[in-house]
């Protein structure tokens, strides 16, 4: 054990069981499901955290009734044949020694009748902030079968084997939540009006539960530490209230700690801009102080260091994560071995939140996230070593030079610019986004300590490869369009036809901007035609040097394209508060010196903005693939990836350059 972190790698007594030390993955939606039950890749995927050391697992919340089906892959716990996949999934776990425990759960107002074809259910008819469906306010017999499921599902999880159940539905605003808060409960009956009456569908639940958890099972509650800003919500003052009397019925092992509603989903799973690391802890520690059960700490809990002090102090007995183990399932193990420095960090991108709202869980810069069998088997594979070219330093690059040479390859890597990272270190030039360089940051200090050969400076040539290497990954990456093309006029694509004055001394692209190479004058227009990052990236950058910024977009909502990860509002927020101006629904048709043309795209009326210094075109990127098209019939190996291939995300070119390197 290493000394740095005596306390985190220290056993504990959790109610009836002992956890063999503090680290608690908590649970997260992963979508692998598509029948109601546990998957194979679940199981392939929680034994993965158990193997790297984690000592409690909190499966994915499960849903306790057909009233909450917010997504298809969401686990049916009162389904009796989620039963025998339990099953697969505790023997997959317990031979690592891990604790694993069911999370029973009902989002109740916070989310809608889609898939389930049902009314959603609530205390009281009062329609949420995101979905804004109606609920049915729930009668004395739903509110029986409400707990009647509960137990149900706790018998089914028990059966198939898991060691202990967590209640779920109180945090995040979810519908025993709905209850206890007299912002959502407006009832006068006695599930309403004083705290005791609010409290009234929690305790029901927590004894029954307890009456049919057996004693050698741990039982445990997930609450809030707070609500966060919501009018007449819950307070840290009120959830202490809450935790002191759900440990005085004596039923429950742990409390679990979380904060935030959707009225502000970054309270929940706050980006790297939009709350620091450990910006939980503060309002757990006062829960921590009022109860004598184990409490789990959330909220960003990056690295060993954090971990350590918040139980050394006494600030909670676990520390949970969700995200950082998702980046990295060894994060324990190398923590207690010594080797902090090369945890794969959890870049607060929350990739993750927006890949689940379309499709199984994946990683921004882990690719083996639900495909760890597939992985681990391909890992075992004979390969011949070959001589292997990669061209280009960004993210793409960098992920299949380290894993071509993690395999056994002969590697050699070539950057034209004097550093690696490629694109991802303009974009951490904004200060929300500046965790965002860890993906490349990371990759590269493992690049240094591999036996690759890195060639900087040096924009390799076909005569370069050609008769030098066996195989070469083109990862070259893509340049910003600055023609004018946008996706309203596609037949547009000539240079000089598409946006007269684009080719003004006073236009750039956002990479010139962030590269700090140009001098930029001061009053700016950024020309969103992405609806992504970018454009909210580059007015960051300007604002924090004194340069009014206006932002116009042909889309109805501008930053849609980023949406799914919850951080919309957080960036629209402190954009505008830095005074920044933006106008929908408008595209650019002129730019004339310092005066720009604008036309409303739904009643083609003209404007024009005058005393406009700069125009910023971020109308997306075209992909720098000719050196791949040189090499074709050369006899060198070529696959094309990332930018180079097409434009796309961080996401796109690290599983691309881990899958060119697992083909060679």
């Amino acid at each position: 054990m290493p000394p740095d972190y005596p306390t985190l790698f220290s056993p504990i007594t959790l109610g009836p069981r002992t956890a063999k030390n503090r680290v608690w993955m908590t649970a997260h939606a992963t979508e692998f499901s598509t029948d109601g039950t546990f998957a194979d890749a679940s199981a392939d995927y929680y034994a993965e955290r158990a193997r790297g050391g984690v000592a409690v697992i909190t499966m994915e919340a499960m849903a306790v009734h057909p009233t909450t089906q917010p997504r298809r892959g969401v686990i049916l716990a009162y389904d009796p044949a989620v039963i025998d996949s339990y099953r697969a999934v505790a023997n997959a776990v317990h031979p690592h020694g891990t604790l694993l425990l069911a999370q029973l759960w009902h989002r109740g107002r916070q989310t809608d009748g889609i898939i389930s074809r049902l009314p959603t259910w609530a205390p009281s008819a009062v329609p949420d902030t995101v979905y804004r469906e109606i609920p049915h306010e729930m009668t004395h017999g739903e509110i029986d079968e409400l707990v009647a499921h509960y137990v149900r599902a706790a018998e089914y999880a028990i059966e198939g084997g898991v060691d202990g159940i967590e209640v779920h539905g109180l945090a995040h605003g979810y519908l025993l939540g709905q209850f206890l808060s007299p912002a959502t409960n407006h009832r006068t009956d006695e599930y309403g009006g004083s705290f005791e009456n609010r409290m009234r569908i929690v305790r029901r639940i927590v004894d029954r539960l307890r009456q049919v958890v057996p004693a050698d099972r741990i039982l445990g509650i997930r609450i809030n530490s707070n609500d966060g800003d919501a009018e007449n919500g819950l307070t840290n003052a009120d959830w202490v209230q809450i935790a002191v009397e759900v440990e005085s019925w004596g039923a429950v092992d742990y409390i679990s700690t979380s904060q935030g509603t959707y009225l502000d989903r970054m309270q929940i799973y706050g980006t790297s801009g939009a709350r620091p690391a450990g910006y939980e802890i503060a309002d757990t520690t006062a829960i921590t102080r009022a109860v004598s059960v184990p409490v789990v700490a959330v909220g960003r809990i990056t690295t060993p260091e954090m971990a350590e002090d918040i139980l050394a102090s006494g600030k909670a007995e676990f520390v949970g994560m969700a995200r950082q183990l998702i980046a990295d399932p060894r994060w324990p193990e190398k923590a207690r071995h010594g080797r902090s420095d090369t945890i794969r960090p959890c870049v607060g991108s929350n990739w993750c939140v927006a890949s689940f709202a379309r499709g199984p869980l994946a990683c921004i810069h882990n690719p083996k996230v639900g495909r760890e069998r597939a992985f681990h088997d391909d890992d075992s594979r004979p390969r011949r070593p070959r001589t292997v070219a990669v061209v280009g330093g960004g993210p793409a690059g960098l992920r299949a030079a380290l894993t071509a040479s993690e395999l056994g390859h002969e590697v050699t890597l070539f950057e034209q610019e004097s550093v690696l990272g490629g694109q991802v270190g303009l974009i951490a030039m904004a200060d929300s986004y500046s965790e965002w360089s860890g993906v490349t940051d990371w990759l590269t200090t493992q690049l240094v300590e591999s036996n690759v050969k890195v060639a900087l400076g040096h924009r390799a040539t076909a005569d370069d490869l050609i008769g030098q290497f066996d195989a070469a990954v083109i990862a070259t990456g893509s340049t910003p369009i600055r023609h004018g093309w946008t996706s309203r006029h596609p037949d547009r694509w000539v240079a000089g036809t598409a946006l007269p004055g684009s080719d003004q001394w006073n236009v750039y692209s956002p990479a010139q901007i962030l590269s700090g190479h140009v001098d930029i004058p001061h009053r700016v227009l950024i020309v969103d035609d992405t609806g992504d990052r970018q454009a909210f990236v580059t007015a960051e950058y300007l604002v924090g040097r004194r340069h009014p910024v206006h932002i116009v977009s042909q889309y109805p909502q501008l930053g849609h394209a980023f949406a799914d990860a919850h951080d919309l509002p957080f960036a629209f927020g402190q954009l505008r508060r830095a005074g920044v101006t933006f106008t929908a629904g408008t595209e650019v048709t002129e730019i004339d010196g310092d005066t720009v043309t604008l036309k409303d795209v739904h009643t083609q009326e003209l404007s024009t903005l005058t005393d406009i210094d700069a125009v910023v075109l971020v109308l997306g990127n075209t992909a720098n693939d000719s050196l791949a098209r040189e090499l074709e019939g050369s006899g060198v190996d070529v696959q094309l990836i990332g930018d180079a291939h097409a434009p796309r995300r961080i996401f796109n070119a690290i599983w691309e350059g881990e899958q060119a390197a697992r083909s060679l």
